[in-house]
């Protein structure tokens, strides 16, 4: 379904072409479509969203819907940090959703996510296994499973994170959104479950940099309640890295697990940042892996245990068996391996001082590749262990990331890269990131408009008893037909567009207003649709309802296969006003007078 993204929604609010209520209409609409688990932990209901609306300020987030990982707190909402008898109901709102309600952003609900927020992978949850948005029997990345779902499903326009280890990057790559981790202490970590406490970031879910750019801005700020915040003046901001900038690359180490597709991926990222006017410079990565291996072979698992050391203590069958394992293995760290461990941190913190000052950042591979669940649940310590290469060690070393989508592998599955830089280099390093996700997405749309939020594909072949259907206009969620659909207890699918060839048209005198769909082999195509599944029986059903000129033909979707679903007969649409240039209805609506 089409991602709703911060800078469209104020521009629609502005030219009056949508309203706030509106908005909040689509989105319980999609929920109600996709269902409450395995996103969610707890929801808003829209009554109460409503009431939030008509009381929110017109701030920089008026409007703007967004979730929040259920290890942030919300006053009067359940915190449960993905364990059920570790729950709990705050007064108060952590600092950084105070910020952003005091904008108008508007809360939806909190979001599941690897109990503890211990895990890459996002499968150690009671509340339901997140998978990837692309494929079904791939991880959704982990901890902040729910929140980077929530995005990319199109259910809100961001959504916080946290981000330990990785896991604001993680989820990003793997379902192709855009993931900011902050500068340690950029954003007040008041009112987080901490996992471990010197080291955790809040995070940002978006599906442009300058979205999460424009969250950052206003989420950040010194908080003196929270003893890790520190002020950092104009960190979000961003600006134009001069021609020539460098940018490290590992020259040798890098490993991608027998993943040679997302190894090629890399490749094509660092040569379009070469393009973009960058100077690559070949680093030693050898402090960064070793500090990597610092993470959970050093003391601060410790940090992970003194966070719920009671609960620990006095609950441990109620916390999910692999944390668990991770969590209760650090009793036995001593006092001098921890201090043994911060020598060695400060040690490879020094020799990676020498290679910083050879780059201005330092381009990685998010993750080095990705696993199905079943694999995950098999081996679940060592497949984490590998996905957290090159993301451990980046908050142990004090450094910003922005994580951007960078490609698909063949099967469709997404792979992302992340931008790195020096603390409080946060708004530089997005921009330059903002950069090579519109470069990259040029280049697979082959020069022409950049789709940088791009929409999961749809597995059309509906499961064996329901029969899939593509609609183009007046049946899309939110439209005046939709109800035709929700009534057959039709499924969304999710959305796709169409392949070259089609052209849209604005068919005349239709009660309710509705577009034509014509194969003429010259229009640009590429029209949104969403695709549902159904019964047989409610199928036919819902063709009788389809009034002539329109027709259930077979439509082709971009990627070459095939869906029933909407076309108009020739006749029909002489004299309608062609649309195609719109990319699909809600587009054409929004934009007309």
């Amino acid at each position: 379904m089409q991602s709703f993204d911060i800078a469209g929604l104020k521009a629609a609010y502005d030219n009056a072409a949508m309203t706030p209520a509106q908005v909040l209409d689509q989105v319980y609409e999609r929920i109600a479509a996709q269902g409450e688990r395995p996103v969610w932990i707890s929801l808003v209901t829209k009554d109460q969203a409503l009431a939030q609306l008509s009381l929110a300020p017109k701030g920089r987030l008026w409007g703007i819907p967004f979730a929040v990982k259920d290890n942030i707190d919300v006053a009067g909402m359940t915190t449960t940090a993905g364990c059920p008898d570790f729950a709990y109901v705050p007064s108060r709102s952590a600092h950084v959703v105070e910020c952003l309600q005091a904008e108008g952003a508007i809360l939806i609900g909190k979001t599941n996510l690897d109990q503890f927020a211990t895990g890459l992978v996002g499968t150690r949850s009671p509340y339901g296994i997140c998978s990837s948005v692309f494929s079904p029997e791939h991880i959704s990345g982990g901890s902040s499973s729910g929140s980077a779902v929530a995005v990319a499903s199109g259910l809100v326009a961001f959504a916080l994170g946290t981000d330990t280890a990785g896991s604001g990057r993680v989820p990003a790559a793997f379902n192709n959104i855009v993931g900011l981790k902050p500068s340690k202490g950029l954003l007040s970590n008041r009112g987080l479950v901490p996992a471990c406490r010197s080291l955790d970031c809040i995070s940002i879910f978006a599906n442009t940099c300058a979205d999460a750019l424009a969250v950052l801005d206003v989420a950040a700020s010194f908080d003196p309640e929270d003893a890790f915040s520190r002020p950092a003046g104009g960190a979000g901001q961003s600006a134009a890295w001069p021609a020539g900038f460098r940018f490290g690359v590992p020259v040798s180490g890098l490993e991608f697990f027998g993943d040679t597709q997302a190894e090629a991926l890399y490749g094509d990222s660092v040569k379009r940042l070469e393009d973009l006017g960058g100077q690559k410079v070949l680093i030693d990565f050898d402090a960064f892996a070793q500090c990597a291996q610092l993470l959970y072979s050093g003391p601060w698992v410790a940090e992970r245990l003194a966070a719920i050391e009671d609960f620990a203590a006095t609950k441990p069958s109620s916390i999910h068996p692999v944390v668990r394992s991770i969590i209760l293995g650090a009793k036995d760290i001593s006092a001098t391996a921890g201090f043994k461990g911060f020598y060695r941190l400060a040690e490879l913190i020094r020799a990676a001082q020498g290679q910083w000052a050879r780059m201005d950042v330092l381009l990685l591979p998010t993750a080095p590749t990705t696993y199905r669940i079943d694999e995950v649940l098999a081996d679940p310590v060592r497949l984490n262990s590998n996905l957290g290469l090159y993301t451990n060690f980046v908050n142990l070393m004090d450094l910003c990331a922005t994580a951007i989508p960078a490609g698909f592998t063949a099967d469709g599955l997404p792979f992302g890269v992340t931008l790195l830089g020096p603390a409080f280099a946060d708004g530089r390093v997005a921009s330059l990131a903002d950069s090579l996700h519109r470069a990259l997405a040029e280049a697979r749309l082959g020069g022409g408009q950049a789709l940088l939020a791009a929409t999961p594909p749809v597995g059309v072949s509906a499961t064996p008893d329901k029969i899939a259907i593509a609609v183009v206009g007046a049946h899309l969620a939110g439209q005046p037909l939709h109800g035709q659909l929700t009534e057959r207890n039709a499924r969304l699918l999710g959305s796709a567009r169409t392949a070259t060839g089609y052209s849209l048209y604005a068919l005349a005198e239709t009660q309710p207003a509705k577009p034509g769909l014509v194969f003429d082999a010259t229009g640009l195509g590429r029209i949104e649709v969403e695709i549902y599944e159904m019964d047989a029986a409610a199928f036919g059903s819902f063709v009788a309802l389809v009034p002539p000129p329109l027709a259930i033909g077979t439509l082709r979707l971009d990627d070459g296969r095939l869906v029933k679903g909407f076309i108009a007969e020739a006749h029909g649409v002489k004299g309608a006003r062609d649309i195609t240039r719109f990319g699909g209805w809600r587009a054409w609506l929004a934009a007309k007078p």
